[in-house]
């Protein structure tokens, strides 16, 4: 597969990218934000239109988007890998598999999967411990959330509210528990687990639930959750991967109190922890281009150490963002001259440690010297090539 191209698009096209180049795959993207570090990455780049989690990335100027890069791609591409932005919109993803050989799962899974009343159904069917879900009025809102069908990155998320859920949303019963994400491997009947992980809200004012990052323990640490919990949460994920015909990379939801499990969804593709997952050795995107051709490749022993990563929001408007010497651990890094909104997510942050614990700190430690950077330095509009589009608040995917 050495020096085949390969389609790329997402919210965020950068860790695909990044993960391809690994691989010795030759990446052409189209996504959302254009960051300067995925421009890099890419033989070559389109730019799609739209706000972060949508569900329904770029509309129909993506068609036109993938069209171009395949055909600046030739005759040796593998194919297309779709992230995050495609969830609310199987018509859309169909569409794109008449013109394009999708990379993983199909519009008929990701329907499946993320229509939040029959997805809840399946999980009954299947015996899955899963959130109640309703779009009728409820008697008391205070024990519900919110949510925007196919929505992703938590921005979506709020209280709920008295009346009919909103066309396009659902109301789902809230439940206790941390957040954690089980990374698989799927190949139609079966799965393997890439890791599980631990993971956080980055709260802003209009976003109580927004993501905020997550860590990987270390092969040495003890797990986040009793094996038996994760054993249980396994067999059910498998059980919906087989029931729905999930290909490819893909994570699981879960909140869990230590005792008690539930699983609040499915995402059908490559996530947003797939920096601190693609670790081992081999190519995970490879990994993932094997299991949606049905076959599930042996994953290597688990890294040593612990990784995190972290989406870093922007602490104050940055209109424009000044040019700085990016540190090494900053991915998703926006170009100078483009505008980044104050709590719009400003990039990623990357971190091992010799545990969980201190990659976490190593993140917060991050964080703060990048902010200070920015802050001293000048912002001299005339030196610097406002971009035409603003980031929105969100979440990278």
């Amino acid at each position: 597969m050495a020096g085949e191209a390969i389609l790329v698009a997402a919210q965020s096209g950068r860790a695909l990218a990044e993960s391809a180049r690994r691989a010795g795959l030759r990446p052409f993207v189209a996504d959302l934000f254009g960051d300067a570090d995925t421009r890099d990455l890419a033989e070559d780049y389109r730019p799609l239109p739209g706000r972060f989690g949508t569900g329904r990335l770029g509309g129909g100027a993506l068609l036109g988007a993938l069209d171009a890069l395949a055909e600046r791609a030739g005759p040796r591409c593998l194919g297309l890998v779709l992230g995050s932005g495609l969830e609310g919109a199987p018509d859309l993803m169909a569409e794109i598999a008449r013109r394009h050989r999708l990379i993983g799962a199909g519009p008929e899974t990701v329907a499946a999967l993320k229509d939040p009343l029959g997805f809840a159904a399946l999980c009954r069917r299947l015996s899955v411990p899963h959130p109640a879900v309703t779009r009728d009025a409820l008697d008391d809102p205070a024990g519900w959330l919110l949510k925007r069908a196919g929505g992703s990155g938590g921005g979506h998320i709020r209280p709920a509210t008295r009346g009919r859920a909103p066309v396009g949303a659902y109301f789902q019963a809230r439940v206790p528990g941390r957040a954690f994400g089980l990374s698989v491997l799927a190949d139609g009947r079966d799965i393997a687990v890439v890791g599980l992980t631990e993971q956080w809200s980055a709260p802003s004012p209009l976003r109580p639930h927004r993501y905020g990052g997550a860590v990987l323990r270390a092969a040495a640490e003890a797990p986040p959750l009793p094996a038996a919990l994760v054993g249980e949460i396994t067999g059910a994920v498998a059980r919906l991967a087989a029931a729905t015909g999930l290909r490819g990379l893909a994570s699981a939801d879960v909140l869990s109190d230590g005792a008690r499990w539930w699983l609040t969804e499915i995402n059908p593709r490559p996530g947003a922890t797939l920096d601190i997952l693609d670790r081992r050795g081999g190519s995970l995107l490879l990994a993932h281009v094997s299991a949606a051709e049905g076959r599930l490749p042996p994953l290597g022993p688990p890294p040593v150490d612990a990784a995190a990563a972290e989406i870093c929001y922007g602490a104050r408007d940055y209109r424009p963002v000044p040019p700085i010497a990016w540190p090494d651990h900053a991915r998703d890094r926006p170009r100078a001259g483009t505008d980044v909104a104050r709590d719009a997510p400003l990039c990623t942050l990357l971190a091992t440690g010799r545990d969980g614990a201190a990659a976490r700190a190593a993140l917060r430690e991050r964080a703060a010297r990048l902010h200070a950077l920015l802050d001293q330095e000048g912002t001299d509009e005339h030196e610097c090539e406002v971009s035409e589009r603003q980031r929105t608040d969100g979440a990278a995917g």
